[in-house]
């Protein structure tokens, strides 16, 4: 773990008191590795909307139950030579990887600036999603960041794929 600059990771069973600590024991080995608030304040906030992201959509969806409570998610939180990463990983339905490839892929192909014009107008126009948020996520996490995100999608079982995603933070 060390030689990978690994600084916490996770992988198993998921719930919403899990991922409160997760998120506490993150910011308080933050605190401990990072000195510049501002670095400090990106890296967190991703790291709470990645968990997030993970609590609202699949959490609470159907495939929680259906994937088995031993390997539901995993998380990996690292730094080197400057760079953090977070990378999250959890179940899938098939149906769901058009809409969302498609999503990161529109985030990716825009430059920080546009991310930033979207973020706002979403804010804006208080455009609500059909899962009822306004849709900020993956682009608040692209705004903070301000890299491109690295996704993948891999084949599980019928109609379940495992997604991946990473977000790498200049510090």
């Amino acid at each position: 773990m060390q030689s990978n600059a690994i600084v916490m990771s996770y992988k198993g069973a998921v719930s919403g008191k899990l991922l409160d600590s997760i998120i506490t024991v993150a910011q308080a080995k933050l605190a401990e590795i990072e000195l510049k608030r501002s670095v400090k304040k990106r890296v967190f906030g991703v790291l709470v909307e990645v968990l997030q992201n993970i609590h609202h959509h699949f959490n609470n969806s159907p495939l929680h139950t259906k994937c088995g409570s031993d390997d539901s998610i995993m998380f990996v939180f690292a730094k080197k030579e400057g760079t953090y990463s977070v990378t999250t990983g959890n179940y899938i339905a098939d149906t769901d990887i058009p809409s969302l490839k498609t999503r990161l892929d529109e985030i990716n192909n825009m430059t920080p600036e546009e991310v930033k014009e979207k973020y706002r107008k979403i804010l804006k126009t208080g455009e609500i999603s059909p899962k009822g948020g306004a849709g900020l996520g993956i682009i608040d996490i692209a705004r903070k960041s301000g890299s491109k995100l690295q996704y993948e999608f891999q084949q599980h079982q019928d109609n379940l794929s495992f997604f991946s995603l990473t977000v790498t933070i200049s510090a």
